[in-house]
């Protein structure tokens, strides 16, 4: 088994690509994987892309948060011979969400699963992508990807994760990510 774990960020923001409609044009800056295999991350470029599905390809199963409507979107152009949504994948926004019938951030799933929180967030990234800080926009989405897997070992290994509510309140889901 490989699981791979998956994020991207990208170089422009919704806005500037005419909205979200269009995610498919804003170009990625910086994508990390985490492989189960390999125990540990690879950063890839824009132009490391033919390299990145092919990992993606080669996995188990893809984990990722929002994958499916976001970062598959922004690679499929990349590859437009490449089927990329019918690579094996669990998104855990799309399982959270059908569960739930609505939508959490993963920051709101790892401070009350993990006691833990994200680092920035993809305007930051743009921006940190825009100055040349590239070593920033890795480590960003290397923490990411990070929170993402401790996620769903959480949910693995307990059958359930925690989110809060919009008043606050401590909720329980319980999971299926065995």
């Amino acid at each position: 088994m490989n699981y791979v774990f998956f994020d991207l960020e990208t170089q422009n923001l919704f806005q500037e690509v005419g909205g979200r409609q269009n995610v498919g044009q804003l170009k990625i800056a910086c994508a990390v994987t985490w492989s189960s295999q390999k125990n540990d991350f690879s950063v890839y470029w824009e132009k490391d892309t033919s390299a990145l599905i092919d990992e993606l390809k080669s996995a188990t199963k893809v984990i990722g948060f929002n994958v499916r409507d976001f970062d598959y979107q922004v690679l499929q152009p990349y590859s437009p011979a490449t089927r990329i949504a019918s690579i094996p994948t669990l998104d855990l926004l799309q399982d959270i969400s059908r569960s739930l019938g609505f939508r959490l951030s993963l920051d709101t799933i790892a401070n009350a699963s993990l006691g833990t929180a994200k680092t920035a967030d993809g305007i930051q990234s743009v921006e940190w992508f825009r100055a040349g800080e590239l070593d920033k926009v890795a480590e960003y989405c290397k923490a990411d990807v990070d929170i993402t897997r401790r996620v769903f070992e959480f949910g693995r290994d307990n059958g359930y994760i925690f989110y809060r509510s919009k008043l606050g309140s401590k909720m329980k889901l319980n999971v299926n990510w065995k």
